[in-house]
């Protein structure tokens, strides 16, 4: 609760012969402590690939936050994707959604994906990381930003990842305007290509590769 004082000249006593309510007393700007909502709350889970638990027992919960404040203060308290061990993950979603395809308000949807090259770690993985955060704090899919769930960076041997994950894998417009707008907030160039996969493709995908849905 944000104690307010009253402002002096609404005080009869002080007011009369116009002394100076409280000589020497600061008005504080109220943006001084007054945190900055964010539209959603946000959930920060960690996943280590411990091979004698489940997968279920291998994911934490981080922090829940809702201002803008909080989203740094964590940011900054956490490991960057770059010094994290092969096999960990991050992932940031929506208050009440879990970061796994099984979640109702995921499994119909699907992920825009980048795969990062070995060399990308040292050069881009942060960056991308930081800016895929702040694409979805900051809502930036105008419209869109609802069909939003998540997106998850995979600290990889081979190759890190990172993916947005939206709702609906049915819904073209959304998942376009999402996709052109995500490839041009990372400067990934015109000519390269990112792909959108549905979760139902992935899971139940046999060779190495899921085919795409959707490209931008």
């Amino acid at each position: 609760v944000v104690h307010v004082e009253p402002e002096n000249n609404l005080n009869p006593q002080h007011a009369e012969g116009g002394e100076e309510a409280e000589t020497g007393q600061e008005i504080v700007n109220p943006e001084s402590y007054i945190k900055h909502p964010l539209q959603n709350k946000w959930s920060l889970w960690f996943f280590k690939n411990d091979k004698t638990k489940t997968w279920q027992a291998n994911l934490c919960l981080i922090s829940t936050f809702d201002t803008v404040e909080d989203f740094w203060a964590l940011y900054n308290h956490i490991q960057l994707s770059s010094n994290l061990i092969s096999g960990c993950d991050y992932s940031l979603f929506k208050d009440g959604i879990e970061p796994m395809w099984e979640d109702e308000r995921n499994k119909r949807g699907g992920r825009w994906l980048i795969t990062l090259s070995k060399q990308q770690r040292r050069q881009d993985l942060d960056r991308f990381w930081l800016e895929t955060l702040l694409c979805l704090v900051g809502e930036t899919f105008d419209d869109y930003s609802d069909e939003v769930c998540g997106a998850v960076v995979n600290i990889r041997s081979k190759g890190d990842k990172i993916a947005i994950w939206t709702a609906d894998f049915d819904n073209r417009e959304a998942i376009t305007h999402i996709g052109r707008v995500y490839k041009e907030r990372l400067g990934i160039p015109m000519k390269m290509t990112i792909g959108y996969q549905s979760h139902s493709d992935t899971s139940t995908k046999s060779g190495s590769t899921t085919k795409n849905k959707f490209v931008v």
